[in-house]
């Protein structure tokens, strides 16, 4: 939690920084300066790993000069600079200038940002910063700040009317092999599409988070055991069955899953999820692709 806490802190720190000059500006919503604001008040904006660019992302997976954003006629536009890895505008690779809207996610290298265009970007830009601190940036479900406190906060309630809470721990088979594979690129489109593909199928009243990593959790508030495990099933076929596809290529993709439900001699949450952690641990030493608990 104490990790967790800083990079709330971190965040609600850098609104120290805002500009209140200009209607346009980049959010990065996932990467190493996480929630800072760069206003577009330039005529031309450079994004690279080098010095000397306006923005500077040091990873790895960012070229020395990325991409540059430009504005014309009031309108902005984004052009990748024949970047190794390329410049994403929604997902999808840019192949020339393409024009950039409000809440438009571009993606440079392990880096994300969020474009914000408008009269009321202030707002804009302090909602966003409001969802870093519950939600994961790459992904867009919950973090795992969130879904500790929702676990905490549900078990107590459960134990309270004696009713039922079950967990679901999981995480992707051979991850690593995909990102070996296929690139780290491959390994984030896989994540995020393996999140969107689950989200619509989270009721309410339950929690989708990503625990860290490839790792992701579903709290289910008085689904009753059977239930949880019949969804479970599911989860896991839904993925299986799902066309993963990054810029042509397919990936194969599957999940172990672990369940468990609440006892009353779990009080903390760490309890609760070791026991969902070691039956998907359980899944992944008998075969992967599969539901235990």
């Amino acid at each position: 939690m104490a990790g967790q806490e800083t990079r709330v802190t971190k965040i609600s720190n850098l609104k120290e920084h805002l500009s209140h000059h200009g209607e346009s500006c980049l959010v990065q919503i996932h990467g190493p300066e996480l929630g800072k604001k760069y206003v577009l008040s330039e005529a031309e904006l450079s994004l690279g790993r080098e010095e000397g660019n306006t923005i500077v992302i040091d990873l790895d997976n960012v070229s020395r000069r990325h991409a540059v954003v430009s504005c014309k006629d009031g309108k902005y536009f984004i052009k990748d600079q024949n970047s190794t890895n390329g410049t994403y505008l929604n997902d999808e690779e840019i192949r020339d200038t393409q024009p950039l809207r409000s809440g438009d996610l571009v993606k440079v290298g392990g880096a994300i940002f969020k474009f914000l265009s408008g009269d009321k970007i202030e707002s804009l830009y302090h909602e966003e910063i409001y969802t870093l601190t519950i939600c994961d940036g790459l992904t867009g479900v919950h973090n795992k700040r969130y879904f500790l406190e929702f676990l905490e906060r549900e078990m107590g309630r459960c134990h309270r009317y004696q009713r039922a809470l079950s967990l679901i721990m999981f995480d992707i088979d051979h991850f690593k092999s995909i990102n070996d594979t296929n690139g780290h690129l491959a390994g984030d489109y896989v994540l995020r599409e393996l999140a969107q593909l689950i989200k619509p199928r989270i009721r309410r009243e339950e929690c989708f988070a990503r625990y860290g990593g490839e790792e992701f959790a579903i709290v289910q508030p008085e689904a009753g055991t059977d239930n949880t495990r019949k969804f479970a099933e599911k989860v896991r076929k839904l993925v299986e069955d799902h066309r993963f596809s990054f810029e042509g290529k397919d990936i194969s993709v599957t999940i172990s899953l672990g369940v468990s439900d609440l006892t009353g001699d779990m009080t903390e949450p760490l309890q609760f999820i070791k026991v969902a952690d070691q039956n998907l641990y359980k899944a992944k030493k008998t075969g992967r692709n599969r539901v235990v608990g």
